[in-house]
């Protein structure tokens, strides 16, 4: 039972965010196209590569040269630089007029919108892999909550069938993998990233941009290396990560080449994601915490680095955020990364976890009010969600939780949470 709860929490562990309302006639799009080909079909309508944006540009400019209307409109340029979105401002450092708020597990189970999608499309792999779905399930909290952020419903294991590493996911033992890495014959399974295996990515990820716009912030993700290479040698979810870590001292050098070839394929990744309309980045160490943090030093961050270098060689500029589950240890050797913004765990005080950072290096911060605080009364929300602004302070802080959405959170104190982020003001 155990084991099945934490796998159903996991389902949706990196999953997706929310979205302001909906016009009338986008909510019919998305409630009628739950075919595998609805989407596929929208995208291919377009000749060109162009957005569904400009094609409704299009349409607009059509109509109005045809009306009877002679009047002309004048747009004037405007002096004034547009603004990114808040959450990409805040990430980058940057201060910020409130504080932008999206939160990890945005989409899933304790949305009943999702479980009664999840009762039709009972298999995660394709409410996960099919274009119409991704996009509506990820739009499934923006609707109802309008959160700062929008993430992508996907997993981060979706990718490893395009690195010649194929998987399944039992609905009581989670993610099995028949083939795992554990010799140097085994890494020659692997292989550059094949983008035909995840067609869905780009095409859920151009259709949310199109959709969202800058009203929130795109965001994708991918598991960091270590995190992912814990499935590639365990061969499933593990409690102890007993194989791995025994490799660390058995066969260093086998295992140093399976996370750097996973890191060249994870950075291609980030950038194909960016490349599709993602603004802004979290890479999940989900497993990372569960190393001594000497052992974190040389076994995962090197392989974080090597994922954010690679990314940076395109996008230098686009915000990359570190996760890392009970990293109360690894602050200050995650702030010696090239990345933009840590999140913290629910287990850390704010700002303590603030000043170790930038005793390191200034980095903007995100979390990070414990899940179970929405279980709690509005008052308390609202109380925890200012502590944790008045803690971080107006510069540079993501509004987030320490960890996913707990499965039976009540959907009005998600709602309750985003409310309150809208009320906190800064000068």
């Amino acid at each position: 039972t155990h084991t099945r709860t934490r796998e159903r929490e996991r389902e949706s562990m990196f999953a997706t965010p929310s979205a302001p309302s909906c016009s009338s006639s986008t909510s019919k799009v998305f409630l009628s196209s739950r075919s595998k080909t609805g989407w596929a079909s929208v995208l291919k309508s377009s000749s060109s590569s162009k957005s569904i944006a400009d094609k409704r540009t299009k349409t607009f400019r059509k109509s109005s040269s045809s009306s009877s209307s002679p009047s002309r409109v004048v747009v004037r340029a405007s002096s004034e630089q547009p603004k990114d979105p808040l959450l990409v401002r805040a990430a980058r450092g940057e201060k910020t007029e409130r504080p932008p708020a999206w939160m990890m597990r945005q989409a899933g189970r304790y949305m009943k919108v999702y479980r009664d999608l999840a009762e039709k499309t009972p298999s995660f792999r394709e409410r996960s892999e099919t274009t119409d779905l991704i996009v509506d399930i990820t739009l499934q909290p923006w609707r109802a909550f309008q959160p700062d952020g929008v993430i992508l419903f996907s997993d981060i294991l979706t990718p490893l069938p395009a690195i010649g590493i194929p998987f399944e996911i039992d609905d009581y033992k989670g993610p099995l993998l028949d083939k795992t890495i554990r010799s140097e014959e085994d890494l020659k399974m692997m292989h550059s990233m094949d983008y035909s295996k995840v067609p869905f990515i780009e095409e859920s990820l151009k259709i949310l941009r199109s959709e969202v716009g800058d009203t929130a912030t795109l965001l994708g993700f991918v598991g960091a290396p270590w995190t992912l290479c814990t499935y590639i040698v365990e061969g499933q979810s593990s409690s102890t990560y007993k194989t791995i870590k025994s490799m660390a001292f058995s066969n260093p050098t086998l295992l140093k080449k399976l996370l750097s070839n996973v890191a060249d394929c994870i950075g291609e990744y980030v950038i194909h994601q960016i490349d599709s309309g993602a603004q802004c980045v979290q890479i999940f160490d989900s497993w990372g915490g569960q190393l001594p943090p000497h052992m974190w030093e040389e076994w995962s961050k090197p392989y974080i680095q090597q994922v954010i270098a690679k990314a940076r060689s395109k996008y230098p500029n686009v915000p990359l955020t570190l996760y890392a589950n009970g990293n109360g240890g690894l602050l200050e050797r995650m702030a010696l990364l090239d990345i933009d913004c840590i999140g913290l765990d629910w287990t850390i005080d704010m700002a303590d976890g603030r000043k170790r950072i930038n005793s390191v290096q200034e980095k903007a911060v995100q979390g990070n009010v414990d899940p179970v605080v929405l279980f709690a009364s509005e008052d308390a929300v609202e109380e925890a969600v200012r502590t944790v602004c008045k803690k971080a302070g107006p510069k540079g802080h993501v509004l987030n939780l320490g960890h996913g959405v707990l499965v039976g959170t009540p959907e009005e104190k998600v709602k309750h949470f985003f409310d309150v982020s809208k009320t906190i003001k800064y000068d």
